[in-house]
């Protein structure tokens, strides 16, 4: 099992969401957190809360789209909290607009936060996993399973999130190294980034509570799961992807999943 107490845990986007309560909760468990975001305020503050209950937090402002502000934070990591035993990429963005709404800018951004990020902080702190092992958690999404309506960029980025876990387990393997691999596919989280999302069918598809997703997150953690798919309602994709194409839209449309962003606003 992959153990919290005493461990460096290296989380991005930590300054809010599913970052911040498993920050708060894993260095409860005794972990030293090291909190990695670009929102300076909300980072900073959020070490402080930590460290005034007697934890263990150390923040860094990164924004981990652009590999040279990681390679150089990284550095600066090592050089204050040592090697890190467990790399959560947690770190993302959504637009919500469709393909024709979304400019360059919102494009590439998308990209460089929900999956180039995962390129530049893997290969900032694998090597040192190689020898002495580790974890890395990848936090993708349902949406990086099945794509929908309004989140075309978010949902092809989230899917490249996936095949860039089920790639990187591999080279692991190849290599013998003892360094496990978790990605983590929740459905729509209340914490604010989906405001506005509905679930046509919440008893199959409900609109996940941040808590739940961070006490399975860490469950799976610990239980070194290679993969985290929730709720289960979400497994029958698979299945489904074997229907002719018509079939698999046809279930898509009967669920709502094509309708679920339609009175999104998202976090201001």
């Amino acid at each position: 099992m992959t153990q919290l107490k005493n461990k460096n845990v290296l989380i991005t986007g930590a300054a809010s969401g599913i970052g911040k309560l498993l920050a708060t909760e894993m260095a409860a468990q005794g972990a030293h957190v090291i909190l990695w975001d670009v929102d300076e305020a909300g980072v900073y503050n959020l070490r402080d809360v930590l460290q005034q209950k007697g934890m263990a937090a150390t923040a860094f402002v990164c924004n981990v789209a652009h590999a040279g502000a990681v390679r150089r934070t990284a550095a600066h990591t090592k050089r204050r909290c040592g090697s890190v035993d467990i790399l959560i990429n947690n770190a993302g963005i959504v637009s919500g607009k469709t393909i024709l709404e979304s400019g360059e800018t919102d494009i590439y951004r998308t990209f460089g936060v929900n999956t180039f990020a995962l390129f530049w902080t893997t290969r900032a702190f694998l090597e040192d996993m190689i020898d002495r092992g580790g974890h890395i958690v990848n936090i993708a999404s349902a949406a990086g399973l099945i794509g929908t309506h309004r989140l075309i960029d978010y949902s092809s980025s989230k899917f490249a999130a996936v095949g860039f876990d089920e790639a990187l387990r591999m080279e692991i393997h190849r290599l013998g190294a003892p360094v496990q691999t978790t990605v983590v596919c929740p459905y729509f989280i209340d914490t604010g980034m989906f405001a506005g999302v509905r679930s046509r069918f919440s008893f199959l598809l409900p609109i996940l509570k941040p808590e739940f997703v961070v006490r399975e997150i860490i469950k799976a953690i610990k239980k070194n799961r290679k993969r985290l798919i929730l709720p289960r309602f979400v497994y029958l994709i698979y299945p489904t992807r074997m229907l002719p194409i018509g079939v698999f839209d046809w279930i898509v449309r009967l669920l709502g999943i094509h309708r679920a962003m339609d009175h999104f606003h998202g976090r201001h």
